[in-house]
């Protein structure tokens, strides 16, 4: 363009060469005008796929974000776990040495409490139907002496054995000790 102003400068006189350096200015405006309406309709289009690439990495982050989330509290809650298992050994540790019977331990005596009470009920409903057959073994009939032991053990043994015996839960158990006044 510069070579183009120079050829027609020597050739052309001052008022051609101001219409040329018009002309110039004129194409420069319009091809910076051209340039920005490009840059405009152009610059939309790259805008809108930036966003949309945004968009997708902004996806990925989160994604990877909360999958190393669950990770590390994966490991905290195992971790969590353990710590709580070390500390609850150590309190039975402490609570053994101090004499403190473990929930087993109450577990077992409750259990062998629960058995004893049911071998005593049964002992008891068998020695009270013993006695019940006694005295109506005896006016019945005139037997000799030494056969009315025999009779009763033969009829209290009858209906024990038939007899089935409910289970005793430790409440019942509970329920028939005898109770003590608070002020002792």
């Amino acid at each position: 363009m510069g070579k183009k102003l120079k050829e027609l400068a020597v050739s052309v006189t001052d008022n051609q060469l101001a219409l040329t350096v018009k002309e110039s200015a004129q194409q420069i405006w319009l091809a910076g005008l051209g340039a920005f309406a490009k840059a405009q309709e152009e610059g939309g289009k790259v805008f809108d796929a930036l966003v949309r690439e945004g968009e997708g990495i902004q996806f990925k982050t989160r994604k990877m974000t909360d999958e190393r989330i669950a990770q590390v509290a994966g490991k905290a809650a195992g971790t969590w776990d353990r710590l709580e298992q070390v500390f609850e050994d150590r309190v039975a540790r402490a609570l053994g040495s101090l004499g403190v019977p473990s929930k087993q331990d109450i577990d077992r005596l409750s259990k062998r409490v629960v058995d004893l009470s049911a071998a005593v009920q049964a002992l008891t409903e068998g020695k009270a139907v013993a006695k019940v057959a006694a005295t109506t073994a005896a006016p019945a009939a005139a037997k000799p002496a030494a056969s009315k032991p025999a009779a009763s053990r033969a009829a209290a043994r009858k209906p024990a054995a038939a007899r089935t015996v409910p289970p005793v839960t430790p409440a019942d158990v509970l329920n028939t000790l005898p109770q003590h006044p608070a002020s002792e």
